[in-house]
């Protein structure tokens, strides 16, 4: 017999409901009911718009002021990476009890967390005996920062081994290191299908000779430098194809530049990164994950501040990408992943072996 989920996710970008609705589809699947909910709309009223408005300037016009939140709030420490993060309570309170009547009206067997508030918000309600759903945390950061960790969570799923030795030093309970939940479509991608081979056709039409490569900056198109990356590229031999997300004027500006191929909002992600050679990405997020299933090597560079700079590190010391700083160091980076050889082959295995369990299934069976 089928269970009940409630899914929570959060509208900051489009990564967080990408896993959520891919874990609601796998678990559909297998004859459960589902139901997202959006944690941002269980915040007092206008509070969910405005963190998100904040969140999205402060990434784009002053991330100094988002890196000294990370780093004081965020960054696991020593002397408190065990206790529940007090900091969140003015919006975690509130939350959580507009969350436990969700609940009592749902009545779900099982609560899964894809962001890191509804985490906080879930694990205060077990601490309280308020929430008799099993509570199950899938951390979509490759940085596991303290807002993920609550002890009152019943499951931890992570995307790498090290995010999970950094939950379990924390005192996570139930931490499996899942891999990355990323949609099918990425596993069975191919160059051959005929989407794929429109792209190519395409990209070699518009520059004749060069290397594709896939630039993304997430679904809002934000980041720092973004016309000054692809200028860099396609000034190297390199033809950027960038993925400017729902960001209009990125689109707009990018059209100018000689050499660069500005898209918009794009559905078949899987095939078009079989028609490139390698990923520049900014924010170490669900794009990056995506990569790596399709074995698509992944280069971080510009990173957005906090969480997307503490990911980058992360990533490259595990071996599943480059973090580089400057120009220089990306083009020669660049030149090295692009082309069939031992560095590019470590990549795309390293990014494969990731992928070993569901994350679905092991929330099916928690109890």
């Amino acid at each position: 017999m089928g269970r009940r989920f409630m899914i929570l996710s959060a509208g900051m970008g489009a990564g967080h409901d990408a896993v959520a609705d891919e874990l609601a589809h796998r678990l559909a699947q297998a004859g459960h009911a589902t139901e997202k909910v959006d944690v941002l709309r269980l915040l007092p009223a206008g509070t969910g718009s405005a963190l998100r408005r904040y969140y999205a300037a402060a990434v784009q016009y002053a991330p100094w002021t988002y890196d000294a939140i990370y780093e004081a709030f965020f960054v696991p420490r020593r002397r408190t990476m065990r206790r529940p993060l007090m900091s969140t309570s003015p919006l975690v309170a509130p939350a959580a009890t507009a969350l436990r009547r969700h609940v009592e009206r749902g009545r779900p067997d099982t609560v899964i967390s894809t962001f890191h508030l509804a985490a906080q918000m879930c694990g205060r309600l077990r601490d309280q005996g308020a929430l008799p759903a099993t509570s199950v945390v899938v951390v979509t950061d490759f940085a596991v920062h303290r807002q993920w960790f609550h002890p009152g969570n019943d499951m931890h799923l992570c995307p790498t081994p090290e995010s999970a030795a950094t939950l379990r030093d924390m005192g996570g309970r139930g931490v499996v290191a899942a891999g990355p939940v990323v949609p099918e479509p990425f596993f069975r991608a191919s160059s051959e299908s005929a989407a794929a081979t429109a792209y190519a056709r395409r990209f070699a039409v518009r520059v004749p000779g060069a290397t594709p490569v896939l630039v993304s900056a997430g679904a809002w198109g934000v980041g720092s430098g973004l016309s000054r990356t692809a200028a860099l590229l396609a000034s190297g031999g390199y033809l950027p194809v960038v993925l400017c997300g729902h960001n209009k004027a990125l689109r707009r500006r990018l059209v100018g530049i000689p050499g660069v191929v500005p898209l918009g909002w794009v559905t078949d992600v899987p095939e078009l990164m079989t028609a490139v050679r390698a990923l520049v990405e900014n924010a170490a997020g669900q794009t990056a994950a995506q990569a790596l299933a399709v074995g698509l090597p992944v280069v971080n560079y510009r990173t957005i501040a906090g969480h997307g700079t503490d990911g980058a590190r992360r990533m490259a010391a595990a071996g599943l990408s480059s973090y580089v700083r400057d120009p220089w160091d990306l083009m020669r980076v660049l030149d090295e992943l692009t082309r069939d050889g031992p560095l590019r082959g470590a990549r795309v295995a390293a990014g494969k072996r990731l992928f070993t369990e569901d994350a679905a299934a092991l929330a099916a069976q928690a109890r």
